[in-house]
């Protein structure tokens, strides 16, 4: 990125898909890029941290193992909290699509690295996974009593076709809403950091005076930015986990 300061200013550019590894079977394209690396990344991260937070357990825990345990309770008592004792099956999913969706926001921080999170077409697959697990365990357990999800009780007769309707869109929706939000949070942050990043290079460059202290605002604010972005990837997985709950709820207990 040295070489060329066009890279180096664009914010869009972080996002860009490239391959590491060029790969075409039958027409198909399977390279292995920047994307699928630090997704690969993310996981052997989240893994690691676990074998070694948990490895050698103690009755007073080791600031590794406090982390680990807080982050098992977090999840839990929220999946407890949404779904109740029935919906801890599902933990092994959430969990895991907890610190995930964490692990990867964290590591989009770093600089170079980068943020799979930013890129739609993953959070929709996470998406889809969740809303799949929703829809298929909610047949297997309950059948067509499933169903009753889009007939809320209480409402009367006259009405019915209606709020049916309004909720088949609110489920077929959720998906759209569950990636959307995770996209679009983590990549105009993002883009606001690399904006004022700029900003302060753009401005030092002029090696005057006047320049190195214009930057002193952008800097600041580039700063004070990098510290919210901390707060936002831990609460962008937070509401991952939080609706993700929610919407297991609906298929262990569909006529609530």
């Amino acid at each position: 990125m040295a070489g060329n300061p066009e890279k180096a200013i664009d914010p869009i550019h972080q996002f860009h898909i490239n391959d590491i590894i060029s790969l075409n079977i039958a027409g198909i394209d399977f390279s292995f890029t920047n994307a699928a690396l630090f997704m690969v990344v993310t996981v052997a991260v989240a893994a690691l941290f676990l074998l070694l937070s948990t490895n050698r357990r103690g009755l007073v825990p080791s600031r590794m193992q406090l982390l680990a345990e807080m982050s098992y309770e977090f999840v839990a008592s929220t999946l407890r909290g949404a779904a109740g004792n029935d919906g801890m099956r599902f933990f092994p999913l959430v969990f895991s699509l907890f610190m995930f969706v964490f692990v990867a926001n964290l590591l989009g921080l770093v600089p170079y690295f980068y943020t799979v999170t930013s890129q739609i077409i993953v959070t929709f697959a996470l998406a889809m996974l969740v809303i799949g697990t929703v829809t298929v365990y909610g047949f297997f357990k309950h059948g067509f009593g499933f169903l009753k999800l889009f007939v809320p009780s209480g409402v009367p007769a006259g009405v019915i076709p209606l709020v049916s309707a309004i909720e088949v869109i609110s489920f077929l929706s959720r998906p759209v809403s569950l990636s959307v939000r995770l996209f679009a949070n983590m990549l105009a942050g993002h883009i606001t950091l690399k904006v004022f990043a700029g900003f302060v290079v753009m401005l030092t460059a002029s090696a005057s005076a006047l320049g190195i202290g214009a930057a002193i605002m952008p800097l600041a604010l580039t700063v004070a930015l990098t510290a919210l972005e901390f707060l936002v990837a831990f609460l962008q997985a937070y509401v991952f986990t939080v609706l993700t709950c929610m919407y297991l709820a609906d298929a262990l207990h569909p006529s609530h």
